[in-house]
């Protein structure tokens, strides 16, 4: 009998440069890693209907936000939710510079490169960019994940007399630490505003314990 060959798919080269990144192990020194801070803005909230609108990110490293690498792109809109205009404020035939989904997702892949992420809600925002990365013929992303409304819990200190919330949103996590919400429900100052809350919260947690990639993924 005559065996074949598994052949691995043809996926283009800046997915390739991409993937390539992962097969060292990474540091777990929380002081040398590069966290990439990211939010979506979205035409609605489901995964197989609605699309990214834009992507904003920020990068942290040793408790520094790195405001001259910022990620900022819009998607041309090939799906258009009139009801969502008022959250966000993206308009289908606005006057800024649009790129195509795939273009968008290979700028995104050349920015984050294996830096930790991070997001308010993480869920939603790696299932929205997943979801453009299969529509494209690609695998899901690999990089390590952090909720900042996860990590908020972990600050919290439990009682009897007082549980803390299943979800916190960033409303809550900006007024909790006095974040400025001036450019709230942008993709790039949500991204500003969790990079902030971040850095606040990675404050909290080093006063309890000495802290590594493994501490805050437990």
């Amino acid at each position: 009998m005559k065996l074949f060959k598994k052949t691995s798919p043809d996926f283009p080269d800046f997915w390739k440069t991409y993937a390539d990144l992962f097969k060292e192990p990474q540091n777990l020194d929380i002081n040398e890693l590069v966290f990439v801070v990211l939010d979506t803005e979205t035409t609605g909230f489901s995964f197989e209907e609605d699309r990214i609108l834009s992507i904003g990110a920020v990068k942290v490293q040793r408790g520094t936000i790195a405001v001259q690498e910022v990620f900022d792109i819009y998607l041309e809109q090939e799906k258009f939710n009139k009801e969502s205009v008022p959250v966000h404020g993206l308009l289908k035939n606005g006057q800024r510079k649009c790129i195509s989904e795939l273009l968008a997702l290979e700028q995104f892949l050349e920015y984050v490169k294996n830096a930790i992420i991070v997001a308010h809600h993480a869920g939603f925002d790696m299932g929205m960019l997943n979801s453009a990365l299969q529509r494209n013929g690609l695998p899901k992303l690999k990089n390590t994940v952090l909720d900042t409304g996860v990590l908020y819990r972990k600050t919290l200190i439990k009682s009897y007399l007082v549980q803390p919330k299943t979800n916190y949103t960033l409303d809550e996590l900006a007024e909790k630490y006095s974040i400025s919400k001036k450019d709230r429900h942008t993709a790039l100052g949500d991204a500003y505003i969790t990079a902030v809350a971040f850095l606040k919260i990675i404050s909290r947690l080093k006063e309890k314990k000495k802290l590594t990639l493994k501490t805050l993924t437990r």
